[in-house]
């Protein structure tokens, strides 16, 4: 009898209109995705962060997003979010080791990219190439999780 192993390492990519539904497409298909992987154990984490960035895409830009999620193998797992915005907030845009405080408690806001540097094993951002006229593509922030 042939056994196949599923490999440790894949990639999902997702498009993501400019819509405030699309954080919760997000979530349903970070679950599936880590669910059908066996990564069930770091889904909840996984869920509350991608969303708190494709959130944050949804509220400071005007045009989609994507969703990358990435298995690295031996466990860890790189979830990248695009938007067309170039801002790259920190923590994301400074050295490592750079962290925001958390936001007073009666703001209303302010506690997602907090929250990345909070459970996230390792994050960062880059900011995407520009074209002929200097508009820049936007950015890439990613955390990781998992693999300890």
């Amino acid at each position: 009898m042939v056994t196949v192993a599923l490999p440790d390492t894949w990639v999902y990519a997702l498009r993501l209109p400019h819509d405030p539904r699309a954080a919760r497409v997000a979530r349903m298909t970070v679950r599936a995705a880590l669910s059908g992987h066996g990564m069930g154990e770091v889904s909840d984490t996984v869920e509350l962060l991608t969303s708190e960035l494709v959130t944050n895409a949804y509220r400071h830009t005007r045009g989609p997003a994507s969703l990358r999620l990435t298995a690295l193998g031996d466990g860890r797992l790189r979830v990248g979010v695009w938007d067309s915005h170039p801002h790259i907030p920190a923590p994301f845009g400074g050295p490592p080791g750079d962290h925001v405080p958390p936001a007073p408690a009666d703001a209303e806001g302010g506690r997602g990219l907090f929250l990345v540097q909070q459970h996230a094993d390792s994050w960062g951002g880059w900011p995407l190439g520009g074209n002929l006229l200097g508009r820049g593509a936007g950015k890439l922030l990613w955390f990781e999780v998992g693999g300890r």
